[in-house]
């Protein structure tokens, strides 16, 4: 079966939506097409910008519900459920494509199987014999309301009443029939009618909708739903809101009628969504209601930021100082309400809009609205501001600086006084998100700053490198400390004059929890300026005055802003708080809370838990000097006692041991750990020669020496190998040398002799039987450091490893188990040792005796 309606040859521009979260999203603007490949149709948009990119492609079928809403809108469900749109420049290109739909669709019904919801015979049935509903009078109301009720099971039969519904124009037939029932006061009449109202709108076709909130119908239907039947008792007063002409209020005079129109009827469509019809919308109905609305707003918005007259009248009412107050009101009003429409459009939409709306002067608006004595002018003000923040705040902040530098009265300013003066609690709340955003520098999301200073700790200086790379916003953040931050926390520094805080007021009470949320802000993104702003005024002591106040979250407020100086751990802040003893309120907060787990104390605990995991030493110096005893009867919880036990390691002792240093009863020096190896070692081991030598006299050290000394310089040839020194330094490099080349031609067998003493030390070497040599003290070698590197200069490297191999083979037979290398020293014995006196010192030495009878010295 062939397309009645060929595929249009002509490509029409449209814009492509997609819905997303119930927000419309623009996916880009481009030229549609219709084409038909074998059994499949399908809708391409090529994109404007790059023709190869393709903003949608889909395939027509039977069950997707294509929809033409007014004349330039199309909108479909996809297979996967995504809710797709296409508004048209152009009518006639709605129309051709929406013509090429319709036929493929008819043609896909048309080639359906019997496993359709409905046969053949019945198709064929609904095509002959349209359906037809009865009369519209009272009495045929029961019968009207079940013939519906069958008829909207099926698909079919929803698309077949909507069209009757539409060509016999069925719903202006039946609004007269309210009136008749509620001059008879036919109360059953009433709810049939409600409940057919509900059905036709509940139907999901776009034309009936809007058929629904036209000029003549829109009171008949929403008279009959007055009367719920699921509510017999009650009656709404529907008509009587949608008639009261102050509602609306035409500030400047739109010419065009069909913008008019559009407005009414997108705020009937907004009073059926929300009130009328919102306990019985489905998700399609919802969806439909939403799509009308947005693209409603999007003509509106369009047509009003593109009249530039219209513009230029609006915002000269408030200049105009003739122009009366309630006239002034609504244009603000009226500003309000296109800012808040602006929130639905897509970036480049609002973006149009703000800058039309800031060429013609809409941030003098914001300042009259803001300074205004009526709150409703305030809050509208606020409203407006707010919206343009949170969509580009850079574009503020360039016009406050320039204010800045023209010598006015910055836009910051006049946000500081709101948030003093404001009794609304939710102006001053919007008036300080405002503030900080406004004083949010580039970067603006800091990443969380104790994680960062645990895991890395160059985090704060890259933040602190980055907070102001932009000149421009670094001079507007100075100009804010300079001129306006006094003024600001002004209602903290006047607390010092007051001796009581029991009688804040509520609003007192919101302004000082919002100032220290501005603080903490501060010390996060500012970190150089708001540090000497903060301490140099003494706000953390006028803070820390809040934790008296009777207002718990007033405490929890002033808490979180220590909590946030701590976990900074800036030298700066920890220094200034343990100086100006900030710890002691909250010291005596857990104290008088203890042991209560409420959230006060459990904030305070968290506080101090923090200070032992990070190991903040400075903190716990002061805490536990300072108040030690306070501490001490807190022990529901071991973390201040841990503190007390930091703070007697950092001193280098332990209260837990009965001895300094960690001594065992017996005297015997223990090694002590504190914090991981990281800090005291305690005192190294001693073996027993050590401890004994530190126990002999300096005199007998150097007599000992001394005796060492003459026997060293008067050994010859020949001597007892217990008097003889280990080496024999020559004098020079020249009789060393000369004296090796000797030996070596002399005997020639005991050198090698000597390499293989190197290899094997303990099967070579002869049995010396000579006391094991004993180690030297910590002491003597380093009087003797000095001397043996002299004296190591000046010996040959064979005879290092002669005399080398010989020590360590003599140190190996002697059955010391070490088997330390030493170098050549003398060997100090122990005064324990009964077999030597304490005037004598006993050498060690590995002797081989020469061919010609002579003792050659390794």
């Amino acid at each position: 079966m062939a397309l009645v309606v060929p595929p249009p040859r002509e490509r029409k521009r449209v814009k492509v939506y997609e819905l997303r979260n119930n927000d419309w999203f623009d996916r880009g603007t481009g030229f549609c097409m219709g084409r038909v490949a074998g059994e499949e149709s399908r809708i391409y948009v090529e994109s404007e910008d790059q023709p190869e990119r393709m903003l949608l492609e889909t395939r027509i079928s039977k069950d997707d519900g294509y929809q033409k809403q007014q004349d330039t809108l199309i909108v479909w469900t996809e297979s996967s459920g995504t809710d797709m749109a296409l508004s048209f420049q152009e009518a006639e290109g709605c129309a051709a494509i929406w013509d090429f739909v319709s036929q493929v669709q008819q043609h896909l019904m048309a080639m359906a199987g019997p496993d359709d919801a409905l046969s053949d015979d019945a198709m064929e049935s609904y095509n002959n014999n349209p359906l037809t509903l009865p009369r519209p009078e009272l009495s045929n109301l029961d019968e009207i309301a079940s013939l519906m009720r069958t008829v909207t099971q099926t698909p079919q039969g929803r698309d077949s009443l909507s069209k009757m519904v539409i060509t016999e124009d069925y719903i202006r037939r039946l609004v007269p029939l309210v009136t008749m029932a509620e001059d008879l006061e036919s109360l059953d009449d009433l709810h049939h009618l409600c409940n057919i109202m509900k059905m036709l709108v509940l139907l999901n076709d776009t034309q009936i909708i809007e058929h629904v909130v036209s000029d003549d119908v829109v009171m008949g239907v929403v008279g009959a739903l007055e009367y719920d039947p699921d509510f017999p008792t009650h009656k709404a007063n529907h008509r009587r809101y949608l008639k009261d002409r102050s509602k609306y209020k035409e500030v400047v005079p739109i010419q065009d009628p069909a913008i008019t129109k559009k407005i009414h009827a997108t705020w009937r469509l907004l009073y059926l969504k929300d009130v009328v019809l919102a306990r019985i919308l489905d998700d399609p109905t919802f969806s439909v209601l939403n799509s009308l609305i947005f693209f409603n707003q999007v003509d509106i918005v369009s047509h009003l930021q593109g009249n530039t007259a219209f513009l230029e009248e609006l915002f000269s009412i408030v200049d105009n100082s003739s122009a009366p107050h309630s006239r002034k009101k609504d244009a603000v009003a009226f500003i309000q309400n296109c800012c808040a429409i602006a929130k639905n459009l897509q970036a480049p939409g609002r973006q149009t809009l703000y800058t039309n709306f800031i060429q013609n002067g809409l941030l003098r608006i914001i300042n009259f609205a803001l300074l205004n004595g009526d709150s409703t002018i305030r809050v509208a003000g606020t409203d407006i501001l707010v919206a343009m923040i949170d969509h580009d705040a850079s574009m503020v902040r360039a016009y406050i600086f320039r204010s800045i530098q023209d010598g006015k009265r910055p836009l910051t300013d006049t946000l500081i006084e709101l948030l003093l003066i404001e009794s609304d609690l939710g102006v001053k709340a919007q008036a300080a998100d405002a503030i900080k955003v406004l004083l949010e520098p580039q970067p603006p999301s800091p990443p969380n700053v104790d994680a960062a200073n645990r895991s890395n700790g160059e985090f704060l200086s890259k933040l602190r490198g980055n907070s102001t790379s932009n000149p421009q916003i670094d001079a507007f953040i100075q100009n804010f400390y300079d001129n306006s931050a006094n003024k600001l926390f002004k209602p903290l520094k006047d607390l010092e004059k007051r001796k009581s805080l029991t009688g804040l007021t509520f609003q007192e009470v919101s302004l000082f929890h919002h100032l220290i949320e501005i603080l903490m802000f501060l010390i996060r993104y500012h970190l150089f300026r708001s540090k000497i702003f903060i301490f140099s005024e003494g706000l953390p002591a006028r803070i820390a005055q809040l934790l008296g106040a009777p207002q718990k979250h007033l405490k929890l407020t002033a808490l979180k802003f220590f909590r946030a100086c701590i976990g900074l751990q800036d030298e700066y802040y920890v220094q200034q708080m343990t100086r100006n003893f900030l710890f002691e309120p909250i010291l005596n907060i857990v104290y008088d809370t203890m042991p209560r787990d409420n959230l006060l104390n459990s904030v305070c605990l968290e506080l101090f838990e923090f200070v032992k995991r990070e190991n903040i030493k400075p903190v716990i110096l002061h805490v536990v000097e300072n108040y030690r005893e306070k501490l001490q009867e807190i022990n529901y919880v071991d973390t201040f006692q841990t503190l007390i036990l930091r703070y007697d390691q950092f001193q280098g002792y332990n209260p837990d041991d009965p001895t300094l240093f960690g001594q065992d009863q017996d005297g015997t020096p223990t090694r002590s750990t504190v914090n991981g190896n990281q800090r005291w070692q305690g005192v190294k081991e001693m073996d027993a020669t050590e401890e004994a030598y530190f126990n002999t006299s300096d005199d007998e050290d150097e007599l000992a020496h001394k005796k060492v000394t003459s026997k060293r310089q008067s050994t010859v040839h020949g001597a007892s190998p217990l008097g003889k020194s280990l080496v024999d330094y020559p004098d020079d490099d020249e009789e060393a040398m000369d004296a090796r080349a000797r030996v070596t031609d002399r005997h020639p067998v005991e050198n090698l002799n000597a390499q293989a003493v190197d290899d094997n030390a303990t099967s070579v070497l002869p049995v010396v039987n000579a006391p094991p040599p004993e180690r030297l003290s910590e002491k003597r070698r380093r009087e003797e450091d000095d001397e043996e590197d002299e004296l190591g200069k000046l010996s040959t490297s064979k005879r290092r490893s002669s005399s080398v191999s010989s020590t360590s083979s003599g140190i190996s037979i002697s059955g010391n188990s070490s088997n330390v290398l030493r170098r050549k020293k003398p060997f100090v014995s122990s005064s324990k040792d009964p077999a030597v006196s304490n005037d004598k010192i006993k050498i060690s030495l590995s002797t081989k005796a020469t061919g010609d009878g002579a003792t050659k010295r390794d």
